[in-house]
């Protein structure tokens, strides 16, 4: 069997075998819960990590060699295998360009981007970093531990969703003809009823990567609000620089997760307006106009080859199937199905947005009621000072005449006897009534409160 796209590659150099004895074979590894795709039991999720961390001397080794990463491979049915795949080998496979990539690195690890290339999807979502096409999504890093529940939904979900049926050559299945040159993805009679409400594959893909990241970013929201209030409130009760230190770096964290949430939700707004690019993501929608494509051509060169009785039939059997096909997927202008998907999670990223900007009008709030208690202490410091101005200027008038008496300047009141404690009193109730005076007029002025 040749090497394919998706198989590892093998950095350790082989050994020539000895001319006495051919060496055993090597153990086969133990295969991986998702290699095979089957189901897994809830504790793959630690087999992953374990997984990762006995391989990650290899992965650094063959990193240093050439751009090999790991990725995770799901495919319609929803069996998944992990291989590493070098930058060539994605460009080749999914038919997009190397800059895309580049989105898809730790240089745009908090960008949010969702791409529609000619035969694939680039979607860079928070912690999601994946390559969707119409048969199969590549997923990036797939042993992170936020990416892992998306990992889970994704082999949980995608069996589960009614996928068209592959016919290939002349079927017949309960008395209906089914005919259909190649192979073709084609509704089968029982399941031409849902069509309607089912999504393509790249959207199904779609919808659970926005909801397993509005869901981590309404958690994220949820644990920011848990801890804002109590620390809002303490903060109200006693202005501190532990407390203001604390509503610092929760501010921080706000701005932050406001970002993130606020990027997701421009890139769908963007979609939403923009019908061309919505158009460009039905990827299913594309690959089934290039098959009837090739099918017609193909038809059109071995018409000749085929008795009119076997054209007939084929025409019997399949009308039903190829009309409902065309009637969904054919329409270009097409966009209500991603229109009211994308809808659903923009009012939802918008909800999460609401809350965040809430816990900032609340932060806002408490910083003004911050602000007007220590205008208030100001004031009172203020008015205090002005008090202090005012017994001051009195205090000073009575040293004044002390003073003045104090340089023994020739005075008729030094040959009285008796007289200093009188006129000691009579000026200290003198600067008394000035005190009261000046204090009942800043009163009058209202430049003291009452």
């Amino acid at each position: 069997m040749g090497k394919t796209p998706f198989s590892f590659r093998r950095s350790a150099s082989r050994r020539r075998p000895k001319k006495t004895a051919a060496p055993p074979p090597p153990p086969s590894p133990p295969q991986h819960p998702y290699a095979a795709g089957f189901a897994a039991s809830p504790d793959d999720n630690n087999r992953l990590i374990a997984a990762a961390a006995g391989s990650s001397a290899l992965t650094k080794a063959k990193k240093k060699t050439g751009n090999v990463r790991l990725w995770m491979r799901f495919d319609r049915s929803g069996r998944s295998e992990l291989v590493e795949l070098e930058k060539n080998a994605i460009v080749r496979h999914a038919a997009i360009p190397a800059r895309d990539l580049r989105i898809l690195g730790p240089v745009f690890s908090h960008s949010s981007n969702i791409l529609a290339r000619e035969k694939a999807m680039v979607v860079n979502l928070e912690f999601i970093k994946a390559i969707v096409t119409a048969e199969e999504v590549l997923l990036l890093d797939p042993l992170r531990q936020e990416v892992l529940p998306f990992v889970e939904q994704l082999r949980q979900q995608l069996p589960g969703k009614s996928q068209p049926k592959l016919l290939g050559g002349t079927e017949e299945q309960e008395g209906e003809m089914h005919v259909s040159n190649g192979r073709q993805w084609l509704p089968t009679p029982e399941a031409a009823d849902g069509l309607q409400s089912e999504l393509p594959f790249e959207f199904q893909v779609l919808e659970i990567a926005l909801e397993a990241v509005c869901t981590y970013l309404d958690s994220n929201v949820a644990d920011l609000e848990r801890g804002a209030y109590p620390v809002l409130d303490e903060l109200a009760r006693n202005v501190s620089t532990k407390n203001l230190e604390h509503v610092r770096s929760l501010k921080s964290n706000l701005t932050r997760l406001l970002a993130r949430v606020q990027k997701v939700r421009d890139e769908i707004e963007h979609l939403l307006d923009d019908n061309e690019d919505m158009a460009q993501l039905y990827l299913t929608r594309k690959w089934l106009q290039n098959q009837q494509f090739e099918e017609a051509h193909l038809g059109a060169t071995t018409s000749n080859n085929f008795p009119n009785t076997s054209r007939s039939v084929r025409q019997l059997g399949s009308i039903r199937s190829e009309s409902l096909v065309t009637s969904h997927y054919e329409d270009d202008n097409n966009v209500e199905d991603l229109e009211m998907l994308l809808d659903a999670y923009f009012m939802q990223l918008d909800g999460t947005r609401n809350k965040i900007l809430s816990v900032r009008e609340y932060i806002d709030d408490t910083e003004d009621y911050v602000n007007i208690q220590l205008d208030n202490h100001r004031n009172e410091l203020i008015q205090l000072q002005l008090t202090l101005t005012i017994a001051s200027f009195a205090i000073a008038i009575e040293t004044l005449i002390a003073g003045a008496f104090g340089m023994n300047i020739p005075c008729n009141l030094y040959n009285i006897d008796g007289v200093f404690w009188p006129f000691v009193w009579t000026t200290s109730a003198a600067c008394v009534l000035l005190f009261l005076l000046i204090l009942a007029y800043a009163r009058w002025k209202k430049l003291l409160g009452s």
